[in-house]
């Protein structure tokens, strides 16, 4: 018995310590191509919101809990741009991940959806070209914008950025995760200390029946249709 329950052990031992060598070659063959398709994609959402750029260097922000990163393009000896990667945790199903593009004076210059798992042909609209949210802030300079409280706002909360139709939810995310975007370029462009810029729904989460019953409601007390999945009022 005690010669069989050795064996056992041995064998077992054996095979675990193979799974993990295993594992661990696998990860090392596969972290280098993994870190380069991020960094592969990542470049190239860099060049779909800013000018032509020869290099870039990022310098991390911490925005409302959130973390942010903001890439300073520069060509020749002169700034060309400045692209943050920003995001939100209130969108319909949860995080929002942006690129967005600034020149050096602050024009927005476009707008790339990195991440998100909205409601697909409601809230993913976001992610086409020309949509209303892109369309409300692409080419202009947000402090021109009819701003809430010092922040962009869509028409809904008195601001002037179109919203996604029946995606009011997904649009103010996206509106979130500028204002977020806006800070930290501010930030590094003039040196300003970044500060939270979450409006004060954004910034407490609602209890769970509380997002019901907004979701129900919004709608009605808005006059307007908002579905935005399995029949749910946004």
């Amino acid at each position: 018995m005690k010669s069989t329950l050795f064996n056992m052990t041995a064998v077992l031992f054996g095979i675990t310590l193979i799974s993990s060598a295993g594992v661990g070659v696998v990860n090392m063959i596969t972290a280098e191509p993994i870190a380069a398709a991020k960094q592969a994609a990542t470049t190239a959402a860099l060049s779909e919101v800013l000018p032509a750029f020869d290099e870039t260097t990022s310098e991390e922000l911490t925005i409302d809990d959130l973390p942010i990163v903001v890439y300073t393009a520069t060509k020749g000896d002169a700034v060309a741009g400045y692209a943050v990667q920003t995001m939100t945790k209130q969108g319909f199903n949860g995080v929002i991940r942006l690129m967005v593009g600034f020149t050096p004076d602050g024009e927005v210059v476009n707008v790339n959806v990195l991440e998100q798992a909205e409601t697909p042909g409601l809230g993913t609209k976001m992610t086409e070209e020309g949509n209303p949210l892109l369309m409300s802030v692409k080419g202009q300079h947000l402090e021109e914008k009819q701003l809430v409280d010092g922040r962009l706002a869509v028409r809904k909360d008195g601001g002037d950025v179109d919203a996604l139709t029946a995606a009011t939810i997904s649009s103010r995310a996206y509106v979130d995760a500028i204002n977020r975007a806006w800070m930290a370029y501010r930030s590094v462009a003039t040196g300003a200390a970044p500060t939270d810029v979450a409006s004060g729904a954004s910034q407490t989460a609602q209890p769970a029946a509380a997002q019901a019953d907004t979701k129900v409601t919004e709608a009605v007390d808005n006059k307007e249709p908002e579905v935005q999945k399995g029949g749910q009022d946004e």
